[in-house]
C-alpha cells in the first residue's frame, strides 16, 4: 500500500515539490497564459517596451498605406516585430542579472550592455529598412 501511494504522489508532484509538467493541450494552454502574463508584465513595468509598442502600432498603420510591394511590407513588419522580441529578451536578461547580482559587478554590467546592444542593432535595422522604403517611395513618385 505504501509503494502504491508513493507512485500516485510521484505522478502529482516531482521530488523538488513542483507539480508534474503538463502535456498536450494543457501544456499549450498553460504556456499561452504564461506568455500573456509576460506581455502584461512588460507593458506594465518596462517603459522601453511601451514606447516600442507605440512605435510598432504607428508604423503598422503607416505600413498599411505605404505604396510598396507586399514582400517589402512583410520585411518591414518582421523587422518591427524583431525589435519587440529583442526588447523582451533584453528585459528578461536584465531581470535575471538583477536577481543574481543585486550589487554592482562588471559581468552584470556586461550582460546588460550586451542585451542593450542587441536592442540597438534591431532598431538600426528598422531605421535602415524604413529609410530604404521611404527612399523607394520618393524615387518612384518622381518618376511615375
Amino acid at each position: 500500500m505504501f509503494a502504491e501511494t508513493g507512485k500516485r504522489d510521484c505522478r502529482k508532484t516531482l521530488m523538488n515539490g513542483k507539480p508534474s509538467p503538463k502535456t498536450g493541450l494543457a501544456r499549450i494552454r498553460r504556456a499561452f497564459f504564461y506568455s500573456l502574463n509576460g506581455l502584461r508584465f512588460a507593458v506594465s513595468s518596462e517603459p522601453a517596451f511601451r514606447e516600442e509598442i507605440c512605435l510598432f502600432v504607428v508604423l503598422l498603420v503607416v505600413l498599411y498605406f505605404m505604396p510598396i510591394s507586399i514582400t517589402f511590407k512583410t520585411v518591414l513588419f518582421f523587422a518591427n516585430t524583431l525589435v519587440l522580441i529583442v526588447e523582451l529578451l533584453n528585459s528578461a536578461i536584465e531581470s535575471i542579472v538583477d536577481m543574481a547580482s543585486p550589487e554592482y559587478h562588471v559581468l552584470a554590467e556586461k550582460a546588460k550592455d550586451l542585451g542593450s546592444a542587441a536592442v540597438l542593432i534591431s532598431l538600426v535595422l528598422v531605421i535602415v529598412l524604413w529609410g530604404s522604403a521611404i527612399w523607394f517611395v520618393l524615387m518612384n513618385r518622381g518618376s511615375g
